[in-house]
C-alpha cells in the first residue's frame, strides 16, 4: 500500500470514528484538527475548497462545499447535474491552477476523496468515498460521483458501476440538502418548536410551509421548526398557522374528548402565537402562510 493510500485509509477510519462519536454532522474544529499519522497532524480541510494536506504527495484529500452565510450568495454553485452526478466548481477560473491540477490527477488515478458538505457555519456533513469522474474546463467544473461504502468491494462492470454511482450520488445529494434545510431552520428558531417551545433537538424537525413535493423552496422563510407531534399535525391539517402567526386547531379536534396529550399537546395550542426567528428575513413569508392556511381551512 502506497503512502497516499495509507493516509486515505486512515482518514476514512478517522471519519468513521468521529461520526460514531458526534453523529453524521461534524464540528469544524474536529475536521480542522484532523488525525495523527506517523507523528504528523493531518487536517481534513483548509481555507480553500480543494484541500491537500502537506503530508500527501500530489493529490487532494478532500473537497468542500461551504455552508451558506445569511444574506450572501453561496461562493460556489455546486449542485446536482441532470445525469445524477455532483458538479463541483474549479478553484478560480484557471483550469491549470495547482488545486485543479491536483483534482484532475485524482480523477486520472481514481483516488477516493472526502466530500465535506457545509450544513451551517461551523458544521459539515462528511461523505466518503467520492470520486472525480469528469472534467469540463468550459464550465469550470468537475463531475463527482459518490460511492456507497456497502458496495465498494463488489465486482461490477464499468457500466453498472457508473449507473450505481449516479443513483447513489443523486440520493445522497438530496439528503444533504434536506439535512441542510433542517439545520438552518432549527438554528433560526434557536432549536425549539415554534409552537410548544420544546428544546430537545432530537425531537425537532423542519416543516415546509409549502411542501417540497410541490417545489416549495428549501429556504428558512419557507420553514417552521416543529416537534414531531406538531409537525405531523401541521402536515395533516389538524392545526394551521394564520398569516398573523396565530395557531388554529381544527374544530372537530377542539370538540374531541380524550386524554392529556390531546388537551395539552394540541387543543391548548389553539389561539397561541408561534415564535419566529429574530431576523426578519428568516421569518415565515406571509404569502407562504396565506397559501398554506387556505388549505387548512378547506381541510376543516
Amino acid at each position: 500500500m502506497t503512502l497516499d493510500q495509507r493516509i486515505r485509509t486512515a482518514a476514512f477510519a478517522f471519519l468513521e470514528q468521529q461520526t460514531a462519536l458526534h453523529g453524521e454532522v461534524l464540528p469544524f474544529e474536529v475536521l480542522r484538527d484532523g488525525f495523527t499519522f506517523d507523528g504528523t497532524r493531518v487536517p481534513l480541510l483548509g481555507p480553500q475548497g480543494i484541500f491537500k494536506p502537506k503530508v500527501l504527495p500530489d493529490m487532494p484529500l478532500s473537497i468542500t462545499t461551504a455552508p451558506p452565510k445569511r444574506g450572501r450568495p453561496p461562493p460556489y454553485d455546486d449542485g446536482l447535474r441532470p445525469d445524477g452526478l455532483l458538479s463541483y466548481r474549479y478553484r478560480g477560473t484557471d483550469p491549470n491552477h495547482p488545486d485543479n491540477v491536483g483534482l484532475r490527477r485524482a480523477m486520472q488515478r481514481r483516488a477516493p476523496l472526502v466530500y465535506l458538505f457545509g450544513i451551517v457555519p461551523g458544521r459539515y456533513l462528511p461523505i466518503w468515498p467520492v470520486y472525480v469522474v469528469g472534467d469540463d474546463p468550459r464550465s469550470l467544473a468537475f463531475a463527482v460521483a459518490i460511492d456507497d461504502r456497502r458496495f465498494a468491494a463488489a465486482e461490477l462492470s464499468d457500466a453498472a458501476e457508473e449507473i450505481q454511482r449516479a443513483y447513489v450520488t443523486r440520493v445522497v445529494v438530496q439528503r444533504l440538502h434536506q439535512r441542510s434545510f433542517r439545520d438552518r431552520v432549527l438554528t433560526a428558531y434557536r432549536e425549539q418548536c415554534a409552537m410548544c417551545r420544546l428544546r430537545h433537538a432530537e425531537l425537532l424537525e423542519a416543516a415546509h410551509i409549502i411542501p417540497d413535493s410541490e417545489e416549495g423552496k428549501a429556504i428558512v422563510s419557507n420553514g417552521l421548526a416543529l416537534c414531531k407531534l406538531h409537525h405531523a399535525a401541521f402536515d395533516r391539517h389538524i392545526l394551521g398557522v394564520r398569516p398573523d402567526l396565530v395557531v388554529e386547531v381544527r374544530r372537530d379536534i377542539l370538540e374531541e374528548v380524550d386524554g392529556p396529550m390531546l388537551r395539552y399537546g394540541l387543543q391548548q395550542m389553539h389561539g397561541s402565537r408561534i415564535i419566529v426567528p429574530r431576523s426578519t428575513e428568516l421569518r415565515p413569508r406571509p404569502e407562504f402562510l396565506e397559501e398554506r392556511y387556505e388549505r387548512f381551512r378547506k381541510a376543516g
